[in-house]
């Protein structure tokens, strides 16, 4: 069943020059397709293309206590985002390893391998989002930037304000994009992140903790945890938290 999975997201990362638009919308946890085997669960949350992305894709692992996701090679033209929303993993590189729960974010350089174990009794999952801009690739941009990197939710400064707070873990060029930025947000009950607003960068939300509204092109659509939502580039869109305590989420854009 390993090398089903294994074949499925080969099948994904080779087969997409052509890959359709993605759609602003809310990616619903429970809507999600779901491929399972003995030690985990997969989902296929979207996959296309973007106004500044050739391809991108976006699955979610449940891996059993324990257990290790297959180490696999990311291609020469894609990079890596991996997001903890439960447990704690360990994430091996060529140069690098650490534990990272709740929170915690890697970025992988085109090529490099990669390995991650669930360290914990308990079931943990993650997102992983492969992304290959329509600009030129730059390895050594990404490299001069600081190149792959794990970052534990502990080691980034929680800064308070009137709505709620933010942990900003990182904003440079990558070898893919000339600019990415990947910040969290905790939103208090009722708040509004801010009025619906547009901007060229194109967004995705993954929700950790909570309920909120997202209104995205003038409609409202309901979020809670687990879901994924893609914001195009100079799309109107605004959160509310909807639910009875903070909310907390991913956010993060490129150009």
């Amino acid at each position: 069943m390993k090398a089903i999975v294994i074949l499925f997201c080969f099948f994904f990362l080779q087969t997409n020059e052509d890959a359709k638009l993605i759609p602003s919308a809310v990616y619903n946890w429970n809507d999600m397709k779901v491929w399972k085997d003995d030690n985990q669960e997969n989902r296929q949350i979207f996959q296309g293309s973007t106004a500044h992305m050739s391809y991108l894709d976006i699955n979610a692992t449940t891996l059993a206590g324990s257990k290790v996701y297959y180490s696999k090679s990311a291609r020469n033209d894609d990079e890596r985002l991996i997001l903890v929303s439960q447990g704690e993993l360990k994430i091996t590189m060529e140069k690098s390893e650490k534990v990272i729960g709740k929170g915690g974010i890697s970025l992988v350089m085109p090529g490099e391998d990669y390995q991650i174990e669930n360290t914990g009794d308990l079931s943990a999952v993650f997102y992983i989002m492969n992304f290959r801009s329509k600009a030129a690739m730059s390895i050594d941009r990404g490299l001069s930037e600081g190149g792959s990197l794990i970052i534990s939710r502990n080691e980034i400064e929680y800064n308070t304000h009137d709505k709620g707070g933010r942990w900003n873990y990182f904003d440079r060029p990558t070898a893919s994009c000339t600019d990415f930025e990947v910040h969290a947000t905790s939103l208090n009950t009722g708040v509004n992140s801010h009025a619906p607003h547009t901007h060229v960068q194109e967004e995705i939300i993954l929700m950790l903790q909570g309920n909120a509204i997202m209104h995205i092109d003038g409609k409202d659509y309901k979020s809670s945890v687990g879901d994924v939502i893609f914001l195009d580039s100079e799309v109107p869109h605004g959160l509310t938290n909807s639910g009875s305590e903070p909310c907390e989420y991913f956010a993060f854009q490129w150009k």
